[in-house]
């Protein structure tokens, strides 16, 4: 293999950043501090959302919104069949259950007519993906949650950064709540982490209980009189779900450098796009909804493997070589031997059946040089031949 290796993703750590970790070390706070608070309130600032709440990683952040909107035993939830595990899973965690709807076969993007058609009687809430960083149609998502009196939990794990055409992904014009994570391969890292954002003040107040262990020491909150200020109570069953002040101290520096690592994942994509057009039997995944713009948590391609007469673990194999790592995102959830024990269909869904027999996510990420996309693309021309 080549000793120059570029992963499909990677942090982008600076000095200032160790400098805000190793300062968070010297304060008197590790965990449940000030400093929590303080990447909070800048997270909101740079998405325009009323109500942040942090917590230990994205799939704790999907959990906690299931559970504060209320979602339980006997409800139905409408989820895209092409994402990670853990937007299913977030239904099973309160024990809802989730109902595939399939996706657009170019854009991988939950199809909203499709999950229209899958609304009855028990679909209490629908939790739209924006895959790959590319914002999905909310509006048209929002028309159809308030004609069925749905809840809508964006999955945007993928968008910080991104926007629609009169908003941005995470202020909450369109959901109820929005999610994020901020895992090594995102836009910005915590180490793990994720956050909610709503604009509705109950769920904030939700949110924030929860991911205590359900506790409560407000004192205008509290259903017996207070002994003294150690005093709490346990109001709903919660989950120890809280992030650090380490963590927030790193995500804090990481934030003020936001915009430019999406400006630089965009220009790298830009690139990609253009140097592709000459190579045969790949296309860039489509753009989506009309007038988004994509946070390219992402950059993956369409690769026609029975045209080109190799097989995708074979093109993967041989880009591994030359020192370039590749990855599919992802496999549809409906095949997995979890949900078919409990009667999905794998092959149900044509659109997502589609998307995942073609789809490579190639190397992308904000310390790339333009150089790296030029090797990226003359690799991918010379495995495809």
């Amino acid at each position: 293999m080549a000793d120059d290796i570029l992963p499909y993703g990677r942090q982008w750590i600076d000095e200032d950043d160790i400098a805000a970790v190793v300062e968070a070390l010297r304060g008197a706070y590790l965990t449940t501090g000030p400093t929590v608070a303080r990447f909070e309130a800048a997270l909101a600032e740079a998405l325009g959302a009323a109500h942040v709440v942090a917590v230990c990683n994205g799939t704790a952040a999907l959990h906690a919104a299931c559970a504060v909107a209320g979602l339980g035993p006997g409800d139905e939830v409408l989820v895209p069949a092409l994402t990670f595990l853990a937007t299913a899973n977030c239904a099973r965690y309160v024990g809802a259950e989730p109902v595939f709807v399939d996706v657009d076969p170019r854009s991988g993007l939950i199809d909203v007519e499709h999950a229209a058609s899958l609304v009855g009687p028990k679909t209490r809430a629908i939790i739209p993906v924006h895959l790959n960083g590319r914002p999905v149609d909310l509006p048209a998502i929002r028309a159809l949650a308030d004609r069925h009196d749905l809840v809508v939990i964006e999955d945007a794990a993928h968008a910080l950064g991104a926007q629609t055409a009169d908003s941005t992904i995470g202020d909450c014009r369109y959901s109820d709540m929005a999610i994020f994570s901020f895992h090594p391969v995102k836009h910005v890292t915590t180490g793990e982490g994720g956050a909610i954002t709503t604009a509705k003040p109950k769920l904030a107040a939700a949110l924030e209980v929860f991911r205590s262990h359900g506790m409560v020491r407000d004192p205008a909150l509290l259903r017996h009189a207070s002994p003294g200020p150690w005093y709490y109570e346990q109001h709903t069953l919660g989950y120890n779900y809280r992030i650090t002040d380490l963590q927030c101290a790193l995500g804090l520096s990481q934030l003020t450098k936001l915009d430019r690592f999406v400006a630089r994942r965009r220009e790298l994509a830009a690139r990609y796009d253009q140097l592709l057009t000459t190579v045969s039997g790949v296309e860039p995944v489509a753009v989506g909804t009309a007038g988004t713009r994509s946070a390219y948590h992402l950059y993956a391609v369409h690769v026609d493997f029975a045209a080109i007469g190799q097989p995708r673990a074979q093109v993967v194999a041989a880009l591994r070589e030359l020192g370039i790592l590749t990855q599919v995102h992802y496999i549809p959830v409906p095949t997995q031997p979890y949900y078919t024990d409990r009667g999905a269909d794998p092959l149900g869904y044509p659109g997502a059946t589609a998307y995942y027999e073609g789809i490579l996510s190639l190397p992308l990420f904000p310390a790339m040089r333009d150089e790296d996309v030029d090797r990226v693309v003359a690799a991918l021309t010379q495995v495809l031949g």
